[in-house]
């Protein structure tokens, strides 16, 4: 446990160190609620949107912006280039072994959502006044679902990547189609209703739906969850058969 909190200090302090990866994981998503927050119909209540505000709506959505970038592409593309490297077989052959080092990089994703989540949250209520989600358990428990979903799918795209650069494609593949659904260019609310059927079979339009039904303080449905779970399994084993350390 030592050697895995220290392999994710690490990581952690390496994340810092990029600053690229710092602005579309960590200051786009509170830019984007910044920009929106101070246009006046985004904080009007809108009937079609059942009584909720455009801001209320969209913060769920930039929450898993953050993670999707974090998990779907930087995760990736960070393993991806430990392989090349031979970072990882080099692991292997050391006490620590490169298992741990795995498992810092998912904890160190699951200690940045969170920390990304509550500083959302505290710069839409205070900037804003968006309320705090009002099913807070429920909330988190469909935002720890969701993370594992996404982990496991970036696990799987750095499985199956032979370099660097290989997972940084594969992973923007991947993470544009997500954000669609997840309702970043239209609300889940006003998608024309194929559109909406098939975001309720994506992790993130599952994941949204459910943070924003938390946030209105009912519990999140469980197809809801059942969904989210659903990714984190199939994705995980696969990953695991395929992954190679080197």
């Amino acid at each position: 446990m030592s050697a895995l909190i220290a392999l994710t200090r690490v990581e952690l302090r390496l994340l810092g160190r990029e600053p690229l990866a710092l602005f579309w994981g960590l200051g786009f998503p509170v830019l984007l609620l910044v920009v929106f927050g101070l246009i006046p119909g985004f904080r009007e209540a809108i009937p079609e949107l059942g009584g909720s505000t455009l801001l209320a709506i969209y913060l769920p959505v930039l929450v898993v912006l953050s993670m999707s970038f974090l998990s779907v592409t930087g995760l990736p593309t960070v393993v991806a280039t430990y392989r090349e490297r031979l970072i990882l077989k080099r692991l292997a052959t050391t006490p620590v072994g490169a298992p741990r080092l795995l498992g810092a990089q998912a904890l160190q994703s699951v200690v940045v959502t969170l920390g990304m989540a509550a500083a959302l949250l505290a710069v839409g209520r205070l900037a804003f006044g968006v309320a705090l989600p009002a099913q807070l358990i429920g909330w988190l428990v469909a935002l720890l679902l969701l993370a594992a979903a996404l982990l496991a799918i970036g696990m799987f795209v750095a499985a199956v990547s032979s370099t660097g650069k290989v997972a940084s494609a594969l992973g923007a593949m991947v993470f544009f189609p997500l954000m669609f659904f997840a309702g970043l260019w239209i609300p889940l609310p006003l998608m024309p209703p194929l559109l909406r059927r098939i975001a309720d079979l994506t992790p993130l339009g599952a994941g949204v739906q459910a943070l924003q039904q938390a946030a209105t303080g009912e519990w999140p449905q469980l197809w809801q969850l059942a969904v989210l779970a659903g990714y984190a399994a199939v994705f995980a084993v696969p990953a695991s058969l395929l992954f190679r350390w080197e």
